[in-house]
């Protein structure tokens, strides 16, 4: 053999017998390793953590709890332009390539080797599969080996469309978000079907670090890689040229709240999840429940916007505050300096009350910063609010300037407007009170702010909202809506307290004489309610008022009781009220409708009570009419004559409330087919501010929410019961009407009112 052969043929020998062995080597480790892959039962019987959800009673999605946040979708009810979207950012070969795509991994090798350094991965969808389900995040051979022989065997025993849809529910895509069903309420609070190619490109670049490109926390990054995405599905042919602009230009709204529900009511939410724990504590956030509530969408809706609007007014009522704090200025380069999107990341949105940093401030103009880079103007009446604040004697720790940190608020026009954070508190809950079941709950005015349900944990003195229990006590030892009671100034001395002297007063100061228990009531006359306890006695009237589900050693037996000096909860008044407007009847407050599992089986379900059982009787039903009648005439003529002057009914009925020093402000009241709470105060508790009484500052939000939920709703009256006679009787409000008496009771005569001044509404 001539010498040149041999010195090309012995290298190729060589080779041929190098690479033989490497077969050998591959063939022993794949037949050694092949076997001891794991199960693809993961797989086959795929079984998320599917976490607890939370609904309303008309089905409308409110609470989601679980360590990972998913919604399992279907392959089939996956949008082309998401599965496009993520086959251009992470597999534009998945259905061609066997598990492994070598082109991938030659083009990212020759594209790392002639960038200097590692640039691009090459790991198909396949392989994220496994490694999502069966391997650790180690970066060993050994574990890539078992990667690749893994996706040979996920390959080989299931469709393309199985593995793609494993991978769609699988994946996480940060805030706790795992899937892209569960992603796409997270980041856009729409479904998967209802995306957009911008929001669909957005979502395909997550998986590639859902840190650094989450679109909350880090939104410039989040846009270039959503940018990337489009151009690989411009690229890929995907969108045309049109298309591609399009989405390009998309400016995209991303949820900053964390909040994906489109109902405010996180407090709904808690208790339910609360009620799903006690009963189911091993699986509760793992196995799929879905715990369905009584409140109605439209309802809560209503109370939500309610309260808020109760706030801020109230909030405007006593001025601006100035800046909530003020942020180092000093290294930021530019209005757009990321920096500032870095200042502002500890700061919460509170829904429509978005953070900003003043970029700079005159008496004519404030721009400031939102987080994503928007620059708000601020001007007109945008700036009246906080007008004081941005003259030269505003304090200096208060003052609007470059640097501080306000809180904007966009008005219906779509014009922007500074507003501050309450510092107040309020709640409000409304019921069935036929059955009990709660159709609006709003436990504060911000959840993120305080997790402290005010309707169930806060116990508070409920003022005057608490003298139609007297007054219903006094109905049963023989006292009528006619009986004369004078309002008159009342002094007990230490020896009768057996402290110190007390001397009650009334809201207003004035005194007016001997009035009928009806006018008593609807011009909420402390001494009227004082003198009415002392008769009846205070040990049967702390008795008495459990029937309305009260705790008798919250209200101590003092005279202090006639005025509201006892603790309550919004919960305990709404249960007490409707009793009154369901003619007698003890029904008990529930939350829960009924807890399903994963397969939708029922596992739970309430047994409410309902009105009409009279087993379940609170009160004798001619009482409660005569209790309606009187506080009917509070909303038309008394303390609360603004909520039939502004709803336009007569079939409404209700009691105001102010605590001594206006700490708490109350109404309480109903139609006969919803009752309401409205509350208000501050946490730690002190003085709402001159003239804020139960009229001004709580009643408000109740009128509101009635004016809503009430809109389509017939006047209805209660029916008269046996054993009540009417009478007529002048004076009774503006003039002549009838008066109802127990018949044991009716007088010999028709009762006239004493003179009352006059019919101007009163306040308390």
């Amino acid at each position: 053999m001539p010498s040149a052969l041999r010195w090309i043929l012995y290298p190729l020998l060589l080779i041929a017998g190098l690479a033989g062995i490497g077969i050998a080597l591959v063939a022993i480790v794949l037949a050694l390793a092949y076997p001891n892959l794991p199960s693809l039962e993961a797989l086959t019987d795929y079984q998320p953590k599917i976490p607890l959800r939370v609904f309303s009673a008309d089905g409308a999605l409110i609470g989601e709890f679980g360590e990972e946040r998913r919604a399992v979708v279907h392959i089939a009810d996956v949008p082309d332009v998401m599965k496009q979207a993520i086959l251009s950012a992470e597999d534009e070969r998945f259905y061609q390539h066997g598990g492994i795509d070598t082109l991938g991994v030659l083009r990212a090798a020759y594209s790392n080797i002639i960038g200097g350094g590692k640039r691009q991965g090459a790991s198909t969808i396949t392989q994220q599969v496994a490694r999502n389900f069966f391997l650790s995040a180690e970066k060993t051979y050994t574990r890539k080996l078992y990667e690749v022989l893994l996706s040979f065997k996920i390959e080989a025993n299931l469709s393309k469309d199985q593995i793609l849809e494993l991978y769609l529910n699988q994946i996480f895509l940060g805030q706790r978000a795992y899937g892209f069903a569960a992603a796409s309420q997270i980041y856009f609070g729409k479904p998967l079907k209802s995306l957009t190619a911008a929001e669909a490109a957005m979502l395909a670049g997550l998986p590639k670090a859902p840190s650094a490109y989450n679109p909350v926390i880090n939104p410039k990054r989040a846009r270039l890689r959503q940018q990337y995405v489009l151009r690989r599905m411009h690229e890929l042919n995907y969108l045309d040229d049109a298309q591609y602009e399009a989405a390009l230009k998309q400016p995209l709204v991303v949820k900053r709240d964390a909040s994906e529900f489109s109902v405010h009511a996180e407090y709904v939410a808690e208790m339910a999840r609360q009620m799903a724990v006690e009963r189911f504590p091993q699986d509760a956030y793992t196995r799929g429940l879905r715990v369905y509530t009584t409140i109605l969408k439209a309802d809560q809706d209503a109370a939500w916007n309610a309260v808020r609007r109760n706030v801020f007014d109230y909030d405007r009522r006593h001025g601006y505050r100035g800046a909530e704090s003020y942020v180092d200025m000093r290294e930021v380069k530019s209005d757009q300096d990321e920096l500032l999107d870095e200042l502002l990341q500890d700061v919460s949105d509170a829904d429509d009350l978005h953070p900003a940093i003043v970029l700079e401030a005159s008496p004519k103009l404030v721009r400031a910063y939102r987080r994503g880079g928007e620059i708000v103007s601020i001007a007109g009446d945008g700036l009246k609010f906080a007008a004081r604040m941005l003259d030269d004697k505003a304090p200096p720790n208060k003052s609007l300037k470059r640097g501080a940190l306000i809180r904007v608020l966009q008005d219906d026009k779509g014009g922007w407007q500074i507003a501050q954070m309450p510092e107040v508190e309020s709640a409000f809950l409304s019921a069935d009170p036929q059955t009990g079941a709660i159709r609006a709950l709003v436990g504060g005015v911000d959840f993120n702010r305080s997790k402290f349900n005010h309707v169930t944990q806060a116990w508070r003195q409920p003022g005057s909202s608490f003298k139609p229990f007297i007054y219903s006590a006094s109905l049963e030892k023989g006292f009528t809506p006619a009986t004369i009671v004078d309002d008159a100034p009342l002094v007990f001395p230490a020896s009768v307290t057996g402290s110190q002297a007390w001397e009650p007063k009334n809201y207003d100061g004035k005194y007016e004489g001997p009035m009928t228990l009806r006018t008593g009531l609807a011009k909420s006359k402390n001494m009227v309610s004082i003198r009415v306890l002392q008769a009846i006695g205070v040990q049967y009237a702390q008795d008495y008022i459990t029937r309305f589900g009260f705790d008798a050693d919250k209200h101590p037996p003092y005279l202090t009781m006639a005025l509201g000096a006892g603790s309550v909860t919004p919960w305990q008044m709404v249960s007490g009220y409707a009793i009154f407007a369901n003619g007698g009847y003890r029904v008990t407050p529930f939350i829960v409708s009924e807890i399903r599992d994963e397969k939708n089986h029922v596992l739970a379900q309430a047994q409410p009570t309902v009105a009409g059982n009279d087993d379940k009787r609170a009160i004798d039903a001619r009482n409660a009419y005569v209790m309606d009648s009187l506080l009917r005439d509070v909303t038309i003529y008394g303390t609360a004559a603004r909520a039939s002057a502004t709803l336009k009914r007569h079939d409404l009925a209700g009691k105001t409330g102010t605590t001594n020093e206006h700490v708490d402000s109350w109404f309480c009241g109903y139609q006969h087919t919803v009752v309401g709470c409205s509350w208000i105060g501050f946490d730690q508790p002190k003085n709402l501010g001159n003239n804020e009484t139960g009229g001004t500052a709580a009643l408000p939000a109740w009128i509101n929410y009635m004016s809503r939920v009430l809109k389509n709703v017939p006047e209805s009256f209660m029916s008269q019961p046996d054993g009540l006679v009417a009478v007529d009787t002048p004076g009774r409000g503006k003039g002549p009407a009838k008066e109802f008496f127990y018949k044991e009771n009716v007088p010999a005569a028709p009762p006239t009112d004493a003179p009352t001044g006059d019919n101007s509404p009163a306040v308390d």
